[in-house]
């Protein structure tokens, strides 16, 4: 089996994970953040769990791109700039943003989060730089390009901002979960996490592959269970909780 078949067959594969993965994930919650919980392995702090989830998927790409023959690609060299942006936010200004020391996250979750991350990194790292269609100059004025670069940079911003909402309310050093406020948590509980959707919904849209789209229906799958049971835990925790709030898709769901 030559890698463009493996490849193939490893995109159908992880699409098809991912879907199992939303099922389950609406019975089982990944322990971590709020619903850290015992019986998962040992735990460390949030912080240093994200650097050693997110850097591998960093890496990767960055090894993906350096090895291929598409590194004077216009198109491979500012969609390498939209990974770039996220994930050295994500893996290495991020973690020491959070105020939280507490051993918040499982050795078990870090591993899991590290291999897919690595074969995410490949396939989307792969995919653009080596075994996709190479993509021509002309492709950064394409309609496609351009819808999916503005919905990457209004999810990344969505993003960006929701998480500083969330990390004000520790800015104080107090502890404890509070309601935010502020931006488009008028809307839903998890303005964080439809950003990151919007994100790569925007990516599969700009690199127009399999292996981007992969990751976008992978961050739904992931995410969106998490957001509807992140509201549901609102809800019962503060009686108070704003009642028009939606969990995640303003006045849908």
């Amino acid at each position: 089996m030559d890698e463009a078949t493996f490849y193939h067959w490893l995109v159908i594969a992880w699409m098809a994970l991912a879907a199992a993965t939303f099922v389950v994930l609406f019975f089982v919650t990944a322990p971590y953040g709020r619903f850290t919980r015992n019986g998962w392995g040992p735990k460390i702090s949030a912080r240093w769990g994200w650097i050693l989830m997110e850097t591998p998927v960093l890496i990767t790409f960055l090894t993906l791109y350096g090895i291929s023959d598409r590194k004077s690609s216009p198109v491979s060299l500012v969609l390498l700039m939209f990974w770039i942006a996220h994930y050295v936010h994500r893996s290495l200004i991020y973690p020491f943003r959070v105020h939280s020391s507490r051993p918040s996250i499982t050795v078990s979750v870090i591993a899991l989060g590290a291999i897919f991350n690595v074969g995410n990194g490949y396939l989307n790292g792969r995919g653009l730089f080596t075994l996709g269609t190479g993509l021509p100059t002309s492709w950064l004025w394409d309609p496609r390009f351009l819808i999916g670069a503005i919905l990457f940079w209004v999810g990344y911003a969505l993003n960006q901002h929701s998480d500083k909402v969330l990390i004000g309310l520790r800015a104080n050093g107090t502890s404890g979960y509070k309601i935010p406020y502020g931006g488009a948590y008028k809307f839903v509980s998890c303005p964080n996490y439809l950003g990151e959707m919007v994100e790569w919904a925007g990516w599969a849209i700009a690199c127009w592959n399999l292996g981007a789209l992969a990751f976008f229906v992978w961050t739904v799958a992931n995410l969106a269970p998490r957001a509807i049971k992140t509201h549901r835990w609102y809800r019962e925790e503060f009686p108070d909780y704003p009642s028009e709030r939606k969990a995640l898709l303003p006045y849908i769901v």
